[in-house]
C-alpha cells in the first residue's frame, strides 16, 4: 500500500493530518456557474491559498494538472448526473480509475445519494470503484449525501453518521458529509466512522462568519478538514477565503473574517 501511502499524503497534510479539498465538480451538474466559467482563473486563485486538492471531472484534467501556478493535487470525479435529468440524484459513473491514473490524479472521488430511488446502483458502483482503487493503490473519496423522498432532513446527525458510515464500510479512504450544525452532533458523525470525515460547503452562505464558523465546528469535533465547493469558487477572494479555511483546519486558528 506504498502508493496509497504515497498519493494520501498529497491530498492530507502530513503535519496536520487534515485537508483543504475545493470541489469544482459542478459544471456538469449546474453548467458554466459563476466561479467555473473561466475555471483556469479560479484554480489558479484557490491554489494561491493553499487549497490542498481541487475536484474536476476528466476533461479539466489537462487544465487542473498543467494550469495552476501553484500545484495542488488532483482528484478525479468519476460519477455525475445533471440538473435536468427527472431524477437528479441519480449519479452514474463517466470515468473509471484506470483513466483517472492515466490522466495523473492523485486520487478518485465518487458520489452517493442514499434514499434516492435508485440507491442500490450507486452504492454498488461505490464498492466495485472502492475494490479496484484498493488493487491500483489509490486513495477514494466518497461524497456521501443522504437525499431521496424518505429524507426529512439530510442535515439530521442520524441520517449524516450513517451515511459516512456506509462511505466508510463500502471502502473509501476519505468520506465527505453535511455539517450537521454544531460541534457536538458532528462528533457523533467523525466517533462513527473510522476513516477521516470532510465536511461539504452546502449551500452559498451569506456571510465569510458563516462559512469560518462551520469550518471552526467540524474541527473542534474532530474533523479531518473541508470539502468546500460554491463558498470558495464563488467567493469575491477565492484565495483569501481558502486561506482562511486553511489556518483553521491546519493550525486551528480562529477565524471570524478575512
Amino acid at each position: 500500500m506504498t502508493g496509497k501511502s504515497i498519493r494520501m499524503g498529497r491530498i492530507i497534510d502530513r503535519n496536520s493530518g487534515r485537508t483543504v479539498i475545493v470541489p469544482m465538480d459542478h459544471g456538469v451538474t449546474l453548467g458554466p456557474i459563476p466561479g467555473l466559467a473561466r475555471v483556469q482563473e479560479t484554480i489558479n486563485a484557490v491554489a494561491s491559498g493553499g487549497a490542498n486538492a481541487i475536484v474536476i471531472h476528466k476533461g479539466l484534467a489537462e487544465i487542473g494538472l498543467n494550469g495552476n501556478r501553484k500545484r495542488v493535487s488532483l482528484i478525479i470525479h468519476l460519477s455525475a448526473s445533471t440538473r435536468v435529468n427527472s431524477d437528479p440524484n441519480s449519479k452514474v459513473m463517466v470515468c473509471t480509475v484506470e483513466e483517472a491514473i492515466k490522466l495523473g490524479a492523485d486520487a478518485v472521488s465518487v458520489h452517493v445519494n442514499l434514499g434516492a430511488e435508485d440507491e442500490g446502483a450507486m452504492i454498488k458502483d461505490l464498492g466495485a470503484v472502492a475494490k479496484t482503487a484498493a488493487d491500483w493503490g489509490m486513495p477514494l473519496l466518497a461524497m456521501m449525501y443522504m437525499r431521496g423522498p424518505k429524507i426529512r432532513n439530510e442535515y439530521d446527525v442520524t441520517v449524516v453518521k450513517h451515511a459516512a458510515r456506509v462511505g466508510a464500510e463500502l471502502g473509501a479512504d476519505i468520506v465527505k458529509v453535511p455539517y450537521t450544525g454544531s460541534p457536538e452532533t458532528f462528533r457523533e458523525v467523525v466517533e462513527g466512522c473510522f476513516v477521516p470525515v470532510v465536511i461539504a460547503g452546502g449551500e452559498k452562505m451569506d456571510t465569510d462568519g458563516d462559512i469560518l464558523e462551520m469550518v471552526k465546528g467540524s474541527i473542534t469535533a474532530g474533523g479531518a478538514g473541508v470539502s468546500i465547493g460554491r463558498n470558495v469558487f464563488q467567493h469575491r477572494d477565492p484565495t483569501k477565503i481558502v486561506s482562511a479555511i486553511g489556518r483553521i483546519v491546519h493550525n486551528a486558528q480562529t477565524e471570524k473574517s478575512l
